[in-house]
């Protein structure tokens, strides 16, 4: 515990290090400290507050620590946003030595250490984005004992270079635990298998007393049941987490023929936030990426086709907050650590039901709402099912074709989008979760009985031998070629469905499917027949309903509590002074504040420290760091608002009482009256960039603002230039691009103008 000691000054082990009536955890056998340590069960909550800011732990999140400090091996599968990355560091800080944690991606390792390294701790990661001189320092630095958590891929952990230097790591200080993050990588039967974590069993061969930690996001049975033997597991403490994620609003959307526009909505309908619309084909990434940033909403490809480079720059400006949006295929997933994912849009239908799962479940980590869409055509399944009659194995294809089914269940299901998930996963959910399409907006069933037989009888008559398209020709009284060749054209069932649409026919089609009240056979012909069902139907034995197909408006973009508009506005505030805190330090936003930490700083408004110190997320090194920034930044929004005694005066036409908040209005009053930025600052008693911001936001909405008075024409000439050649940047990169002379002011200003000129 060097580190602890340096920073505090300190010649002992921490307090809650010692005492009995606590958790006793084994060490190896040839560490420095070789007698049982006890961490008493009231110091827990203390270390987490101190280390990371929060006052109780989730929801088994105290089980799995407990077990790690006991130092038995843990298989934990906890949802995205359940908070697993604390189960394995919080251990590592209470536990003398080295954890060394097994990460897939480079960028996921950088941001786990940015946001560990800001709550100072010790911290860091090896990977082949260092140079030499670079992973010698960090190397020099474990063997000192100033590291508590190493960051590392499997490829070089595995590596017998690499192997001897945790050899010597372990007899100076000793190694505490294996975190092994993206646990399923291990299995075959994983979404995301990669053959590189089946050499980890190694590491029990090798270190034999250190305990291995397994956590990922899901794993069905077969997959939990790999790991434990793949990474030799012995006696594992298992966590299984439920796989709801109640913050999460789950919607499926008919995708219209004016498709795009649809999207747009639904983009706008957002108001604001970070977003990923996942896309199933390269060319339609870089088609919509290209028609958003036409309608000016920031957005940037991300796909296999471009280079790695590419990939990484459009990668980290999202995560910083330079643009709003990643247009993505699945090629941008595992790993993508940003927390304050607003909302993610499947342009089209998903491949399989746990990919999607992943996918949407990049939305919401910090447990704030955030809406999940699917837009849904049944086009979409012809696609698949090409990409699938590709593979060279029939087994696959048959698994991709079930697969395929599954989500497609999701997609025309009528019963809670969440009883359909959680049922892929093995856990029984009961409906009406009041968080998705179905359960908001019922579907209302009607009764298709008699379409039913008729659909029925057809099947039969054509002798249980052809697919749903040729029936629902011979419903339908098609005379094409194939109709006449098989004389299905002097069926007593041909014509009699021509009062239905083939849409209409496809979809009790599919619902007869889905409810088992007709088969299907499985060898890719898709040849329909009879089952039991389908003949009590026929003898009037049972009746069909089926969801009739409408428009679904849902609940997208709106929260269920509507946060008051003075916090909302400090809230905004408060993301663009984090946002500008972390261009500083050159990290992404949420290593700063978590979106969750903004809000409740929003909402109780601290003016103290002490209080500050309260907020969820913030513990002693945030404190130290930025309490006082952002107390200085709430009390000014805060003397900001109006009292009674400043009303706004009647606005001078009829127009302007439609422009900006009310804040915005009167520094748009104070500025109409002839006084400059510095002058309207102090009579408002708020800071000048403030008030940029306010005229910012007003000429973009079209106020009469003679922006000459505020910026040279010259200036204004050369950013109008960049934003016409560039598009938009954040203020960060233009600044830096076009040098030191253009103030953040001007490019503010400058940037309203242009967004009102389009």
């Amino acid at each position: 515990m060097r580190l602890w000691r340096r920073k505090r000054g300190l010649n002992s082990e921490p307090p809650f290090l010692r005492g009995a009536g606590g958790i006793l955890y084994n060490k190896p056998a040839d560490a420095e400290i070789k007698n049982p340590v006890f961490v008493p069960a009231d110091a827990l909550e203390g270390a987490l507050k101190q280390f990371f800011g929060y006052d109780r732990f989730r929801p088994g999140q105290r089980e799995i620590i407990a077990a790690a400090l006991a130092g038995r091996d843990v298989l934990a599968i906890m949802p995205t946003g359940a908070g697993k990355s604390i189960c394995f560091q919080l251990p590592a800080l209470l536990k003398p030595g080295l954890t060394v944690v097994v990460s897939p991606l480079i960028a996921l390792m950088q941001d786990q250490v940015d946001a560990l390294v800001d709550n100072g701790i010790g911290a860091t990661f090896l990977n082949s984005s260092l140079d030499r001189e670079t992973a010698r320092s960090r190397q020099e630095a474990i063997l000192q004992g100033e590291i508590k958590l190493l960051y590392v891929a499997p490829e070089r952990l595995m590596g017998e270079v690499f192997l001897g230097f945790l050899d010597q790591v372990r007899s100076r200080h000793g190694i505490s635990g294996f975190a092994i993050d993206e646990a399923h990588c291990v299995s075959e039967w994983g979404h995301d298998f990669r053959p590189e974590y089946r050499q980890l069993q190694t590491l029990r061969r090798r270190y034999p007393d250190v305990p291995m930690y397994a956590f990922t996001a899901t794993a069905t049975e077969r997959v939990q049941q790999d790991i434990l033997h793949q990474l030799r597991l012995q006696n594992p403490h298992r966590h299984l987490a439920s796989f709801n994620r109640p913050n999460l609003y789950y919607e499926v959307r008919k995708r219209e023929k004016q498709s795009y526009g649809q999207l747009l909505q639904a983009i706008r309908a957002q108001k604001g936030g970070s977003g990923i619309i996942y896309c199933f084909s390269r060319r339609k990434v870089e088609e919509v990426a290209g028609r958003l940033q036409g309608d000016r909403i920031p957005a940037l490809p991300y796909h296999a086709g471009m280079s790695n480079d590419q990939r990484s720059e459009n990668q980290n400006r999202f995560i910083r907050d330079d643009v709003q949006i990643i247009v993505a295929t699945i090629a941008f997933g595992m790993g993508i650590n940003k927390p304050d994912v607003r909302f993610v849009f499947h342009y089209q239908l998903p491949r399989n039901l746990e990919g999607y799962y992943q996918e949407a479940g990049r939305a919401g980590r910090d447990g704030e709402p955030a809406n999940c869409v699917l837009f849904y055509n049944p086009s979409d399944i012809h696609s698949i099912e090409y990409l699938i009659d590709q593979k060279p194995d029939e087994q696959e294809q048959r698994i991709a074709r079930q697969q395929l089914s599954q989500v497609v269940d999701y997609a025309e299901g009528i019963e809670c989008r969440r009883t359909i998930q959680l049922s892929y996963f093995g856990e029984m959910f009961p409906g009406n979760c009041q968080g998705c399409d179905n359960c908001c907006n019922p579907v209302p069933l009607e009764d298709w009985t008699v379409e039913a037989q008729k659909f029925l009888s057809c099947v039969a008559r054509c002798q249980q031998r052809f697919g749903m398209n040729h029936i629902i020709d011979v419903l339908r009284g098609s005379k094409n070629e194939r109709v006449k060749k098989y004389g299905h054209d002097s069926l007593s069932t041909h014509g009699i469905g021509k009062n239905r649409s083939v849409d209409q026919w496809k979809l009790l089609g599919r619902s007869l499917l889905h409810q088992g009240l007709v088969s299907e056979t499985s060898n890719g012909f898709r040849v329909l027949f009879l089952n039991d069902k389908s003949w009590e139907i026929l003898r009037r034995q049972r009746k069909v309903t089926i969801a009739v197909p409408r428009r679904i408006t849902g609940k997208a973009g709106t929260r269920e509590n509507e946060r008051a508009m003075v916090a909302e506005l400090l809230f905004e505030e408060l993301r663009t002074l984090r946002k500008q805190i972390a261009d500083e330090q050159g990290v992404p936003p949420y290593v700063v504040f978590a979106d969750s930490s903004l809000r409740a700083m929003a909402q109780q408004q601290p003016r103290t420290l002490g209080a500050f110190a309260q907020i969820p997320g913030v513990g002693e090194a945030k404190l130290k760091r930025y309490g006082s920034l952002f107390l200085a930044r709430i009390e000014e929004l805060a003397q900001s608002q109006i009292p009674a005694s400043e009303q706004l005066s009647p606005p001078q036409t009829p127009e302007l009482s439609a422009l900006g908040s009310n804040t915005q209005q009167l520094t748009l009053q104070l500025y109409q009256k002839g006084l400059n930025i510095a002058e309207i600052a102090a009579q408002r008693d708020l800071r000048p960039t403030t008030i940029i911001g306010h005229l910012g936001d007003l000429i973009e909405q079209g106020a009469d603002i003679d922006i000459d008075r505020l910026v040279s024409p010259e200036h204004q000439a050369v950013i109008l230039d960049y934003l016409t050649q560039y598009g938009e940047d954040s203020l960060t990169l233009m600044r830096d691009r076009l040098g030191e002379d253009y103030t953040f002011d001007e490019l503010r200003l400058v940037r309203g103008k242009w967004r009102q000129r389009l």
